[in-house]
């Protein structure tokens, strides 16, 4: 979506889709979240540039032609491209009483900029393929948050809360695609006895739980073998 927002640069986006596809790639995960800052999508809850959502179109239209599917990541869990530390940001600065970044799992009004984003980018109407996003065949999935963490809770009981909120709520706009968490796949206090495979440090997830959340679909692992 970033390289695309200059029309001048969208033949790259059409280059690796066209390769892609000619090796056999038929799935790929990119951003549907770009969250304050500079060439932001949402520059503030509920405010987007029409530009930048322009180029998430152009996106989904060359995966599209070159027949490759997509799966849509919803925010970051880090602050690169905004994500969670954002949103937090954004509730501090409209003096709601937030005070780490983790009330974006449970502060009522983060969850609410949160969903009102998934409205949005679900709800869209894609001005190259006049198709909406929750329509769209080429989506294949949607992912909730790019590897969610949390440093207050490392029970998992925190994150698998807001995914079982969050979860029916994307389901409620859009029952035509599948959905998954976005986790890395750190074992949890579900299975302590697998605990010991994790990489000698807490995240607050517990794939499995969370993975067998009614609404979810599938599940994924974010495979590192460079640090772990």
């Amino acid at each position: 979506m970033q390289v695309a927002i200059d029309p001048t640069q969208r033949y790259k986006i059409s280059h690796v889709f066209r390769e892609a596809s000619s090796i056999g790639l038929t799935v790929c995960r990119t951003w549907a979240f770009s969250d304050g800052g500079r060439q932001a999508l949402q520059i503030s809850p509920g405010v987007y540039d029409e530009r930048v959502f322009q180029a998430l179109d152009f996106v989904v239209a060359e995966a599209r032609k070159y027949r490759v599917k997509l799966i849509l990541s919803l925010v970051n869990n880090y602050n690169e491209f905004g994500g969670r530390p954002q949103y937090v940001q954004w509730a501090q600065n409209a003096r709601v009483g937030v005070k780490n970044d983790d009330d974006f799992y449970t502060n009522p009004i983060v969850k609410g900029y949160y969903k009102n984003h998934v409205m949005k980018v679900l709800t869209r109407m894609n001005t190259i393929t006049k198709i909406a996003y929750r329509d769209d065949p080429t989506i294949f999935a949607w992912e909730l948050i790019n590897e969610p963490r949390s440093n207050v809770d490392y029970s998992g009981n925190t994150i698998n809360a807001w995914v079982e909120e969050m979860a029916p709520y994307v389901k409620s706009i859009d029952k035509k695609h599948l959905l998954e968490v976005g986790m890395e796949g750190f074992y949890g206090d579900s299975i302590p006895d697998r605990k010991q495979y994790n990489p000698g440090f807490q995240v607050g997830t517990d794939f499995i739980t969370s993975n067998l959340i009614k609404d979810i679909d599938f599940a994924t692992i974010h495979a590192y073998p460079d640090n772990w």
